[in-house]
């Protein structure tokens, strides 16, 4: 490839030489001729006058007197009359030449002043460098064999294009040099745009220096980052859409899976009602309870899909202050309490000392405990317990919520906070758990730029951990824009 466009290059800077080249010649040439005509013109006249000073009578002068002046002057000599009769001429004979009366430059001679003319001539046949000059009793014509003036032109010329020629070999040579610097740069640049059509990228052309290529480079580079970053955003972007069809396809099974159970045992249950058995005590309140039960359950399945909702799309709108942690807590705690009383479980509060006020969402917050602790009391034995509490963790505060229940497997801990994502799916059903709880603890821990986590062992228990800012500069952005 750099070969080819040395070869190109080259080329081109030699047609350009030789388009000068011929330039030049054509220009030196017609300078060249012209200067010599003009300064034969000059000589031929100063010899024309000399010649006529030297003439008392032209019509006295025979032809070898005629060729011996010619030899001295260095050209044909012709006498010419007033009348423009030839009286004799150098090189032909008189008598048989024509009048010359109307000779161009016999024409200013015999009128006074010197002339000149190029022509061929009537009587030899071949071109002549004619200049004629008045003197007595008519005009002295000199002639110069045009030919002459034709070679000396030719070695003027010659020895001019031999200079330039050699004039231009340093310009060949440094066009050479060139040509091979900017046929490495423009092959360096097409591989690299090769590198790029074919999605590399991350290729990028070494910079030097300030010059044109230099800031194309940079330019190409710029280029190729911008598109790395696109084309990186864009598979990200795919990644996460196709994400999120996974997960929007999970969730339409999963609702449709958790709809149709309490729907199907509705439905059931009031078609044998209706069948017969509402007249029969024994069955019509135990079928209307499991009735009433898969009613509740779809209920607390719809409200925790339209809480899920309205926090993953940004739409519950939270109001951070300042509160107590032990406080709220504590209401959370309160809430339970009689439910936990049921199953003989004991409650108790851990916080730590110096414990900082939190900047939160007090409702959201309650709605994380409540779920959290709702959570430990289905999992835990009769006389087991329950605990909560806070600690201080930098710029944000650690809550607990542990439990003395069964404990979660290990394999499982990955998937805990995934919706509709179960340990124990038979008894979750059971005990009236929608599976969404603790994506929406997820969700809602988030929204407060906080993390959540958990810590289980099989048979030892389960402890939950979720963090609230302590300070308002660890607040979401968003949320202190809006303050």
């Amino acid at each position: 490839m750099t070969g080819k466009i040395f070869l190109k290059l080259i080329a081109g800077v030699l047609g350009l030489l030789l388009l000068a080249l011929l330039t030049v010649d054509y220009f030196t040439t017609r300078v060249a001729k012209q200067a010599y005509i003009d300064n034969l013109v000059r000589q031929g006249t100063d010899k024309a006058r000399i010649l006529a000073l030297s003439i008392d009578d032209i019509g006295a002068v025979s032809q070898p007197a005629a060729r011996t002046l010619a030899a001295a002057a260095g050209g044909r000599v012709t006498l010419v009359r007033g009348d423009g009769r030839v009286t004799v001429d150098s090189d032909a004979i008189a008598a048989r030449m024509e009048n010359h009366a109307r000779r161009p430059e016999l024409r200013k001679a015999l009128a006074g002043t010197p002339g000149w003319s190029v022509r061929r001539s009537g009587t030899l046949g071949i071109p002549f460098l004619y200049v004629a000059v008045p003197c007595r009793g008519g005009a002295v014509r000199l002639a110069v064999p045009y030919s002459q003036v034709e070679d000396q032109v030719a070695q003027i010329r010659s020895k001019i294009l031999i200079s330039t020629a050699l004039a231009f070999v340093p310009a060949v040579l440094l066009a050479a040099l060139l040509a091979r610097w900017i046929s490495r740069h423009f092959a360096t640049i097409m591989a690299h745009a090769g590198q790029l059509a074919g999605g590399n990228f991350r290729a990028r052309l070494p910079v030097s220096g300030g010059s044109e290529f230099g800031q194309l480079a940079r330019t190409l580079n710029d280029t190729a980052a911008n598109l790395q970053r696109t084309v990186e955003q864009l598979r990200t972007e795919h990644a996460e859409l196709e994400r999120l069809e996974r997960i929007r396809k999970d969730f339409v099974i999963n609702v449709s899976h958790e709809l149709r159970t309490p729907l199907a045992s509705i439905q059931g249950y009031t078609e044998t009602l209706l069948d017969g058995a509402l007249g029969d005590p024994e069955y019509n309140m135990r079928f209307l309870g499991i009735i009433r039960h898969n009613a509740e359950r779809l209920a607390r399945l719809t409200e925790d899909l339209l809480t899920l909702s309205r926090i993953e799309q940004k739409r519950q709108k939270l109001e951070f202050e300042p509160h107590s942690i032990a406080g709220l807590i504590a209401e959370a705690m309160d809430l339970v309490r009689p439910i936990a009383a049921k199953s003989s479980i004991r409650l108790a509060t851990e916080l730590g000392p110096a414990t900082p006020d939190v900047w939160c969402d007090g409702e959201a917050v309650s709605q994380i405990l409540s779920n959290l602790l709702d959570n430990a009391i289905k999992y835990t034995p009769a006389g087991g317990s329950i605990a909560a509490g806070a600690r201080p963790a930098g710029q944000f505060v650690e809550v607990f919520v542990r439990d003395s229940g069964a404990g979660i497997p290990a394999e499982d801990l990955p998937r805990l906070f995934e919706r509709f994502y179960r340990v124990d799916k038979a008894r979750s059903r059971e005990l009236g758990g929608t599976g969404l709880g603790l994506s929406i603890v997820k969700h809602l821990v988030g929204a407060h730029n906080g993390t959540v986590r958990v810590e289980s062992r099989v048979q030892e228990g389960s402890t939950f951990f979720f963090t609230l800012p302590a300070e308002e500069a660890a607040l979401p952005k968003q949320a202190l824009v809006a303050g």
